[in-house]
């Protein structure tokens, strides 16, 4: 499946809309119980010492949860899910030490600071997809791999530091509010998904170098300044659904032409006005596959030919 299209499959066509924030549903908000933690535990491992036996899994989603206090006794998790609650204060969180992968998907968490996240240094894979983030201060993650924060409503990037992050590989930040790119130094990040916000401008690309995907669907991008020849391992580029109107506005692609092997630019308005595609192609005479269609021999053999006629003058 097309990486665009398997972005939409699983996160939706579009962005769900924002929700009352005041609206307090008519479900039954409790706090966390043993009646409610026992039958979501499983997994029973070996602890750190070897010497005893504990459950490792906790599966806590849907239940109407306010309150997770309860969890703290458990200190030897490593996977909790607890989606679909109404979560505020993620601080129970600090005492287990030894959380590989955390959900807390469709939660009312509003900020990072003075959360749990400074005490779970080995957790590896984070998703906090629709809560009420504004911002990323005061999350660090020293082992974390995948950070998913989608769906919030993150205006600005602050904190996005290699020191704080120096594992990370995967950030997505689909549907939040973000204007612009800039913030995000992270030269090991390789998969960075930003689709479905109002990003203008492309700024601080070239502290990315190590991204190799790069997807800005459903932006309000005019032009692509900004791709960076620091770039150097890009090889997928999704900006359909932006506001590009021309030709002249695509010239920085060939920073990025050495690498890059799959581009989708349609449903932009030079879409229908123009075969964008010769130009393109002779950006990036090594693109593999230009929106659906890939780049047959013919047009490559085309290409290399204006190519050529170009330097002879």
């Amino acid at each position: 499946m097309d990486e665009d299209d398997a972005s939409d499959v699983e996160n939706g066509e579009d962005n769900q809309e924002d929700e009352d924030e005041d609206d307090d549903e008519a479900t039954e908000v409790r706090p966390l119980t043993q009646d409610i933690i026992i039958p979501g535990l499983s997994l029973l491992c070996r602890t750190g010492n070897g010497l005893k036996h504990a459950f490792i899994k906790a599966i806590l989603n849907d239940k109407g949860l306010s309150d997770i206090a309860a969890i703290s006794n458990y200190i030897h998790l490593r996977f909790m899910d607890v989606s679909n609650n109404r979560i505020s204060d993620l601080s129970p969180l600090a005492s287990l030490t030894q959380l590989l992968w955390l959900k807390v998907d469709r939660n009312i968490v509003t900020y990072f600071q003075g959360q749990a996240f400074a005490q779970l240094a080995y957790l590896q894979w984070l998703s906090m997809a629709a809560n009420r983030l504004t911002d990323v201060d005061g999350l660090v993650g020293p082992s974390l791999e995948s950070l998913i924060l989608s769906e919030n409503r993150i205006q600005t990037i602050n904190g996005l530091e290699s020191s704080h992050f120096s594992k990370l590989v995967t950030l997505e930040l689909r549907g939040n509010r973000l204007s612009t790119t800039k913030g995000i130094n992270l030269p090991n990040l390789q998969r960075l998904y930003l689709a479905q916000n109002v990003i203008k401008s492309l700024e601080g690309l070239d502290q990315l170098e190590s991204l190799t995907t790069l997807h800005l669907r459903k932006n309000k991008l005019v032009n692509v300044d900004g791709l960076s020849s620091n770039m150097k391992c890009l090889q997928y580029l999704n900006i359909r659904s932006n506001d590009i109107l021309d030709e002249t506005c695509l010239r920085s692609l060939g920073n990025v032409s050495k690498t890059l092997r799959v581009m989708i630019l349609s449903e932009n308005p030079l879409d229908g006005n123009t075969d964008y595609r010769p130009y393109v192609l002779t950006l990036i005479p090594k693109l593999e596959r230009l929106d659906k269609e890939p780049v047959s021999l013919e047009e490559r053999a085309e290409v290399w030919k204006a190519i050529k006629e170009l330097e002879e003058g």
